[in-house]
């Protein structure tokens, strides 16, 4: 079988007039055969060619049958946790990104759907389980901790109770990680993040294998209208081409970075996936491929962590991850500001803990940066 990224470049078979890159169709409507029925393309929100390339360029990502692009990461999400129905419960890991739990805790309260908190989805048991369970959604890695939990273990889990199981990949992309080929019923992912990977687009993206989940993603797509335009579905399909030379330079940048604030005085922690336990390390090594290039660290004590961020020159202080720039955030009061004081504190989210994600700059000159801003703190 072809290699990770042959597949991606060469997903697309049919390229119209011999060009190496498909052409944009911007329409919003397309003519119908005048005898009856109906052509292969419709209307945007239904479907659209450029789309249609993007998905197929998407699920050669994936691995996957079935690839949906929407308009934002939280439109995916939101498409996957909208197939929950009232007096259903999700168990969801915690933590998870700020959006997710938004969700959780405002629109599915909304919707009679209760959800049950685990911090360690390692220490998952049958106990967890009721009738009512009908999904376990989970990040891993975690965001902002890089806690590691066993997606096998648990989709086992949880398949033996008819609950579905849904992983947001968004850390670590299908490059380095393909929960689906580890039990996973579907995925999800903020493309905004290392898909997309230039800061410049938003997109999320829905995978499985199932058909029938697939059909109810569609449905979903087509309700909503959370779809990918087909500008931002050409971008989107052109920079994933580059996704394993970006992580590849950014998980070497981040290893060469994690070494130097390890041994640096100034810094009191630092959080990898797998650091957390040796069993957490375990699974890593074995589900995944790589560490990705998001990592988090505290200062050591008599540090100011606003004096560190406002000496930093290369490092942008800014949400959002896995563009080629490097970037830094306190994710209690951005990323995960909308936790309660208690889930907080649950998550193991500390005001000063900081997140960040790391670009394709040389190394030496974060290093520098950062080094500089923390002896300066």
């Amino acid at each position: 079988m072809p290699g990770f990224t042959t597949r991606v470049i060469h997903a697309l078979h049919d390229v119209e007039k011999g060009a190496v890159t498909p052409p944009i169709y911007p329409a919003s409507t397309f003519l119908q055969p005048s005898e009856g029925g109906e052509g292969e393309f419709e209307y945007q929100r239904g479907s659209n060619p450029t789309r249609t390339d993007a998905e197929t360029t998407l699920a050669a990502v994936e691995g996957s049958k079935h690839a949906f692009a929407f308009a934002t990461g939280m439109a995916a999400t939101g498409s996957v946790l909208g197939m929950l129905a009232s007096g259903d419960e999700v168990i969801m890991g915690l933590p998870v990104y700020g959006g997710n739990y938004r969700w959780a805790t405002i629109e599915l309260p909304k919707r009679g759907v209760t959800t049950t908190f685990v911090p360690d989805l390692n220490q998952l048991t049958e106990d967890h389980f009721t009738d009512s369970v009908k999904m376990v959604f989970l990040e891993t890695p975690t965001n902002p901790t890089l806690r590691v939990a066993d997606i096998r273990r648990i989709a086992d889990l949880a398949h033996a109770h008819g609950a579905l199981v849904v992983v947001d990949n968004t850390f670590l992309t299908p490059y380095l990680q393909r929960p689906l080929e580890l039990g996973a019923d579907l995925t999800v992912q903020s493309a905004t993040k290392y898909l997309g990977g230039h800061g410049d687009l938003l997109a999320g993206v829905v995978a499985t294998n199932d058909g029938d989940l697939a059909a109810t993603v569609a449905q979903s797509q087509v309700i909503s209208g959370g779809v990918l335009s087909p500008i931002d579905s050409y971008r989107l399909l052109q920079n994933v081409k580059t996704l394993g030379l970006r992580l590849d330079r950014q998980q070497e940048n981040t290893s060469r970075i994690v070494e130097a604030l390890n041994n640096h005085p100034g810094v009191s922690r630092v959080l990898v996936p797998g650091s957390f336990s040796e069993d957490e390390a375990r699974i890593q090594s074995e589900q995944a491929s790589g560490p990705g290039a998001v990592f988090a660290f505290e200062l050591a004590d008599g540090k100011d962590v606003r004096k560190f961020l406002a000496e930093l020159k290369v490092f942008g202080f800014a949400v959002s991850l896995g563009g080629i720039e490097s970037l830094i955030c306190l994710p209690a009061s951005m990323t995960h500001g909308a936790y309660s004081a208690e889930d907080r504190e649950l998550a193991q989210i500390p005001d000063g803990l900081l997140r960040v994600a790391v670009g394709i700059e040389e190394a030496e000159d974060l290093i520098e940066d950062l080094t500089r801003a923390i002896d300066a703190a």
